[in-house]
């Protein structure tokens, strides 16, 4: 695909994007940046969400997937659904009960100043990572695909992207977001059923024919119940999606910063529900995407890389299917890093001003010169994680920093686990350094787990043990005589 038509694809989208947030951040507040007024429509929201949740990572990974692990990514999504339950009647009710800003705020409350600055501390650290994660890997395909052969520097390329995102969050923050993602989303959606579509036509596949395909397909099964060593088996998977969804949705400030947005927690739940719901259509859709990929390549004899994730952009760019399928990909990518990226820097604003800075007294003016001060260092501070990643240019080590990232959840879920089913108080200075031990015990019970318990391989359940060592720390650094009142 010629890069000019990469590059009028992308200005035009941003140029809609630029558009839908002049519009919603009229006579912006920071109450609108931060909470949306309140005034959010719970469906627009619950649709916008599945965009902020399908990063370009989900967008170009979960199809690959396939490959190695056949459908039982949806054990782990039915997990979700539990997930999803627990936060619409656990943590929204509490969130709403004390008008929070920041959900970290609970943690102040519950434990003390130091518990609170390490949740948020914690939510920081792993946010920047994620989503200079996720821009990286975008950035490095749009200069592949397109700026490497005009000689653009990766780092303008970088710089050029975050500003846009930037030019239009800085005033409307979630009140805009709301509304952009739920263009991304509607944009990412249409780019993966018409990829679908184009690819099927292409192996002269009716409906009904390329349902059957692959329902017969040895990539399509789903469920794995026979091997307790295997990451794959269902008990392993379900339950680790019902406590992913827990901490990066339930206890996660971006996505909780659009469901406090609700006008009520009655629209707050319906939105959790719907959300919840969709996920499982949706990540239906990307893993048959996935098996018609791998079909596809095997019918035209085009070879499996060895990173399987890199068959969807070898598929869609290089002339294998029409051109507009290129345009699609180029569309739903974009669409599906930018949908995460842009309500993350609005939730790492709102967090870092909340607190970290603790703003309290301020005028609404002087609130306001504070955050945007903020939004842009955030920014700055996205672009230099992203280039210390090309920097590094070792995908084992940026995996392994992107893994670590993953583990600061856990503590989190601890944390959380402890104020809300016991009512001890606890040493809160200390706080801090359980939290920082138990990510690091996580770490090398993954890296040896098989050698500990008999071939026994850590998958994401590790978030739940990672979540137990700092309940059961926190239970050690706990006044045992002294309890807390029922929040």
């Amino acid at each position: 695909m010629e890069p000019i038509w990469v590059i009028f694809i992308i200005v035009v989208y941003f140029g809609v994007l630029l558009l839908v947030g002049a519009y919603t951040s009229r006579n912006a507040t920071n109450e609108s940046f931060f909470l949306g007024n309140r005034q959010s429509p719970w469906y627009v929201v619950a649709f916008g969400m599945l965009g902020a949740s399908l990063s370009g990572v989900t967008f170009i990974s979960v199809p690959g997937y396939v490959g190695n692990s056949q459908f039982s990514y949806l054990q782990l999504v039915m997990g979700y659904l539990l997930g999803y339950f627990v936060v619409a009647n656990v943590l929204l009710p509490l969130y709403y009960r004390l008008n929070l800003t920041s959900i970290y705020t609970y943690l102040d409350t519950r434990f003390g100043f130091y518990s609170y600055k390490t949740g948020a501390t914690f939510f920081l650290i792993s946010r920047v990572i994620g989503a200079s994660f996720r821009l990286f890997l975008v950035a490095t395909v749009l200069q592949v695909s397109v700026f490497d052969a005009w000689g653009v520097p990766f780092i303008v390329t970088v710089i050029v992207t975050i500003l846009l995102i930037w030019l239009y969050t800085n005033r409307g923050g979630i009140k805009t977001i709301i509304w952009t993602d739920t263009l991304q989303t509607a944009v990412l959606l249409i780019a993966v059923v018409l990829t679908i579509y184009f690819i099927a036509k292409q192996m002269d596949l009716s409906f009904g024919q390329m349902v059957q395909v692959i329902k017969d397909s040895e990539y399509s099964r789903t469920w794995f119940f026979d091997d307790w060593n295997d990451k794959r088996h269902f008990i392993k998977q379900f339950f680790s999606g019902a406590f992913i969804t827990i901490v990066m949705t339930g206890l996660d400030q971006d996505m909780m910063q659009k469901n406090l947005s609700c006008r009520n927690i009655g629209d707050a739940k319906k939105n959790m529900y719907w959300y919840g719901f969709a996920f499982l259509p949706v990540n239906l859709i990307f893993l048959s995407l996935g098996v018609l990929l791998f079909i596809f390549a095997n019918q035209q004899g085009i070879p499996i890389p060895e990173q399987t994730d890199e068959l969807f952009p070898i598929i869609a760019t290089q002339g294998y299917l029409p051109k507009v399928v290129s345009i699609l990909f180029i569309l739903g990518i974009v669409a599906a890093a930018y949908s995460s990226a842009d309500s993350a820097l609005t939730a790492l604003t709102t967090s870092f001003t909340v607190d970290i800075l603790n703003p309290k007294n301020k005028t609404e003016n002087e609130l306001k010169r504070i955050r945007r001060i903020v939004h842009i260092s955030i920014s700055i501070l996205i672009a230099i994680v992203i280039m210390v990643f090309r920097a590094v240019n070792d995908q084992n080590v940026i995996s392994a920093i992107f893994t670590v990232a993953g583990y600061t959840y856990g503590p989190l879920l601890g944390l959380y686990a402890f104020g809300l089913f016991t009512r001890f108080k606890v040493r809160d200075k200390w706080v801090p350094v359980v939290a920082i031990i138990s990510p690091i015990l996580c770490y090398f019970l993954s890296m040896y787990s098989e050698i500990l318990f008999n071939g026994f391989k850590f998958g994401f359940e590790l978030l739940m043990v990672n979540g137990a060592i700092t309940f059961f720390g926190l239970l050690l650094l706990s006044k045992r005589g002294e309890r807390v009142e029922q929040i």
